[in-house]
């Protein structure tokens, strides 16, 4: 009987130990160099918790910051002095936060060459897109009258001599910024027998355009178009 008892625990005392060892292989033990468990929110835990004391990382108050817009408008201080523009172009800037007074200006007068330009050659689709409909239509009609009589222009874009805000604001949701322009430039027109009616290619001429651009405040196209034009001013 007891030979007996002492075979059954001894099988017993084997099985379990091979189920240790099967359990051991599947599971593993710990080493201390585990992985914790993954945490689907870890990563929005880092960027809102506070660094560990003792980083060097200073922790701004979150009361008290200044307006991100504030360098662009003390830079419209800067360039504009006080007055309808100066007010117009603050009310932009709030309503765009990605609108930028140099930015816009050196835009401004790369359109203003590109527009006169492609008008003297009579290039009605590289003026399309620039333009709105109605000053569109406008210089359109003045370049097919110029093809009526037969007329072409050898022109000569010489350089912007000065760019400035004459005026801005918004308007039912319309932001429109009006530049004088003083530029020089050579023109010279000639009639269908190859004469010279108007212009002289030995002259700069100086001019100056008075022209306002305008875009929607929420449209997404962050382009600017040409809605009016003014000689002199």
């Amino acid at each position: 009987m007891n030979a007996f008892l002492d075979l059954t625990s001894l099988i017993f005392l084997v099985i379990a130990v091979v189920i240790f060892w099967r359990l051991r292989s599947v599971l593993g033990t710990r080493t201390g160099n585990e992985k914790p468990p993954f945490d689907p929110f870890a990563g929005r835990k880092a960027e809102i918790e506070p660094p560990p004391a003792g980083d060097n990382v200073v922790t701004l108050p979150r009361e008290g910051r200044s307006d991100p817009r504030e360098a662009v408008f003390a830079r419209i201080d800067e360039a504009i002095p006080a007055g309808s523009a100066n007010t117009g172009l603050k009310a932009i800037a709030s309503a765009d936060r990605n609108f930028d007074l140099d930015g816009f200006m050196a835009g401004a007068s790369a359109a203003y060459e590109m527009i006169v330009s492609v008008f003297a050659a009579g290039d009605r689709a590289a003026l399309k897109p620039l333009l709105s409909r109605e000053v569109f239509d406008g210089f359109s009609g003045v370049i097919a009258e110029r093809e009526g009589r037969g007329e072409k222009i050898d022109f000569t874009f010489v350089g912007i001599d000065k760019a400035e805000v004459a005026d801005a604001g918004i308007e039912n949701g319309v932001a429109q910024v009006t530049v004088r322009f003083s530029s020089q430039l050579i023109s010279v027109t000639h009639g269908r027998d190859g004469s010279v009616v108007e212009g002289d290619s030995q002259r700069v001429a100086e001019v100056t355009d008075v022209w306002t651009f305008a875009r929607e405040i929420r449209s997404s196209d962050p382009n600017w178009k040409l809605v009016a034009t003014d000689a002199g001013g």
